[in-house]
C-alpha cells in the first residue's frame, strides 16, 4: 500500500513560546472577531476526504458562516484497507496505527492547500468511522500530527461524549443544519445521501427543541455494493447503470421492508446494516434493474420519514446518482432541491457541518439533542489536541 508522507512535522509536544498569550488571542478572536475554522470529513462511502475553510462570525447558535475555500482528496491506497477494517477483517495493531497516520497525512496535505497562508484558528476533524455499533464506536485518525503541523487546536471524535452519556452518537449534524438551512416560514428536511442516509427535520423559526431526525437507511453503501458485486465497478457513476434499469416489484417490496425496519429502529446505523443479504437473494435479476430498484426503495423510505416537510434539501455523494435523485423527485410529494441552490455545495455539506460543530464545541455548546440521539443530557463534545 502506498505510504503518505509528512512534510516537516514538528514534535507533537511542541508549544507556543507564550501559551497563555496564545490562549488569550484565541479567546479574543472567538468573542470579538472572525474565526477561521477548517472542517474535515471522510464518510462511510470511503470515496475521499472533503475539507473546507469556513469564516465564522459570532458564537453559539447565532453564528454566521461563510465558505472561504474548499478542497478534496482521494484516499489513495487507503480505501482498500479501510474497507477491510470496516468489514471487521483482521489487521495488526501496527497496520491500524499506520493507517491512522497515513490518513492524517492526507488531511495535512489537503489543509495546506486549503489554508494558503490564511490564519487557522481551529481544525474540526471527523475521522474515518471503521466501527459503529453503540456503545462501541471507532473514529480513526491521528489528530496530534495535524495539531503539531498547523500550530492550531484540533477537535476530534465528536460522537464519543454523546455515546458515553448513553446516546447513539449519531447523527451529529442537526444543529449544524439549523445554522445552515433554517427558514422562518418553511419546514425543511435536510437529507444526507451518504453511505447511510440521515436526515434533519427543521421546524420554522429558531427553536431547537422541535428539531427532529436521525439515521434512515442504507444508501450509498447499498448502491456501491451492487456496483462492486454485480457490475464489477467501484460505484455506478452518476447512476448511469441504474437509469437504464426498471424497478422490480418483488425485490422492491423486500427491500422496503428491510429499510423500513432500519428507519424505525431508532438507532444509528453502521456496521452490519449494508443490506448485502438483499443483493445476494436476487441473483437472477439484472444488475441495472437491481440498482434502479434499490434507488426506488431508498427514495420511498426517505420520502416517508422526511414528513412533515415543505421541502427536501439534498446533500451528500448520492446527489451525483441521477437515478436516485430522480426517484426522490418523483416520490417525495414536496419540492426537492440540491443544497447547491442554497449556497452549500452538496459534496461539502458534511465538511461544513464539521466546521460549525467544532466551533460550537469551542463555544461549550452541546452539539447533540435528546430527540435525535436519545442522550438524556447532552454533554459538551470533542477530544481536544492543543498545539
Amino acid at each position: 500500500m502506498p505510504r503518505a508522507t509528512f512534510k516537516n512535522l514538528p514534535a507533537a509536544t511542541s508549544r507556543s513560546a507564550d501559551p497563555e498569550a496564545a490562549r488569550a488571542n484565541r479567546s479574543a478572536r472567538r468573542h470579538n472577531g472572525t474565526r477561521f475554522v477548517a472542517g474535515c470529513m471522510t464518510g462511510t462511502s470511503l470515496d475521499g476526504l472533503d475539507a473546507v475553510l469556513v469564516a465564522i462570525d459570532g458564537s453559539g447558535m447565532t453564528m454566521r458562516t461563510e465558505l472561504v475555500r474548499e478542497t478534496s482528496r482521494p484516499l489513495e491506497g487507503l480505501s482498500e484497507i479501510l474497507r477491510r477494517l470496516c468489514a471487521q477483517e483482521p489487521a495488526t495493531a501496527r497496520e491500524i496505527a499506520q493507517v491512522a497516520r497515513d490518513l492524517a497525512a492526507i488531511h495535512i496535505d489537503a489543509l495546506h492547500e486549503l489554508v494558503k497562508g490564511q490564519r487557522l484558528d481551529l481544525v474540526s476533524l471527523h475521522g474515518q468511522t471503521i466501527y459503529h455499533a453503540p456503545p462501541l464506536s471507532w473514529q480513526l485518525c491521528d489528530p496530534a500530527t495535524i495539531a503539531a503541523e498547523f500550530k492550531a487546536p484540533v477537535v476530534f471524535n465528536l460522537r464519543a461524549a454523546d455515546i458515553a452519556a448513553g446516546g447513539e452518537g449519531a447523527p451529529i449534524t442537526p444543529l449544524a443544519d439549523q445554522v445552515m438551512f433554517r427558514h422562518a416560514r418553511e419546514r425543511r428536511s435536510v437529507v444526507n445521501l451518504g453511505g447511510f442516509c440521515n436526515l434533519t427535520r427543521l421546524p420554522t423559526g429558531e427553536d431547537t427543541r422541535t428539531i427532529s431526525g436521525g439515521d434512515v437507511c442504507a444508501c450509498n453503501q447499498l448502491l456501491d455494493a451492487i456496483a462492486r458485486s454485480r457490475m464489477g465497478l467501484p460505484f455506478d457513476r452518476d447512476g448511469q447503470q441504474a437509469q437504464r434499469g426498471e424497478v422490480q416489484a418483488r425485490p422492491l417490496t423486500a427491500l422496503c421492508s428491510l429499510l423500513e425496519a432500519q428507519a424505525r429502529s431508532g438507532r444509528s446505523l453502521g456496521t452490519g446494516d449494508e443490506c448485502a443479504g438483499w443483493i445476494a437473494h436476487y441473483p437472477d435479476f439484472g444488475s441495472e434493474d437491481l440498482a434502479r430498484t434499490a434507488c426506488a426503495g431508498i427514495a420511498l423510505t426517505i420520502a416517508k420519514h422526511a414528513q412533515p416537510s415543505d421541502r427536501l434539501i439534498l446533500a451528500g455523494g448520492g446527489t451525483r446518482n441521477r437515478a436516485l435523485v430522480g426517484e426522490l423527485r418523483g416520490r417525495a410529494g414536496v419540492p426537492v432541491q440540491l443544497s447547491d441552490e442554497l449556497g452549500i455545495p452538496t459534496s461539502l455539506r458534511e465538511a461544513m457541518a464539521m466546521a460549525i460543530l467544532g466551533a460550537l464545541c469551542e463555544d461549550r455548546v452541546p452539539i447533540t439533542l435528546k430527540q435525535i440521539t436519545g442522550v438524556e443530557r447532552a454533554p459538551v463534545a470533542g477530544w481536544w489536541v492543543l498545539p
